[in-house]
């Protein structure tokens, strides 16, 4: 049998139960930043009308649908 003082016990409890939380806050956030930019891949904003429109084709030039304008993918967040 090991032998354990209540003080070292509750350190290790207090541990691992904080290592728990901290673990599963960076695997939310990681998850929260793929699902941010995989939205962000598609949205285009028109440089005529400002609007900003999602376009999931291939197109290298996708067409506004407000205006009609054909527009060039640029990076619209900052991630």
């Amino acid at each position: 049998m090991i032998r354990v003082e209540l003080p070292v016990l509750v350190f290790i409890y207090l541990f691992v139960f904080v290592a728990a939380v901290f673990s599963l806050w960076i695997a939310y956030e990681w998850h929260r930043v793929r699902r941010e930019k995989e939205t962000l891949r598609y949205r285009v904003q028109c440089t005529i009308c400002a609007s900003i429109f999602e376009d999931r084709t291939n197109a290298l030039l996708p067409r506004c649908p407000r205006c009609g304008s054909l527009n060039e993918r640029f990076r619209i967040g900052g991630l």
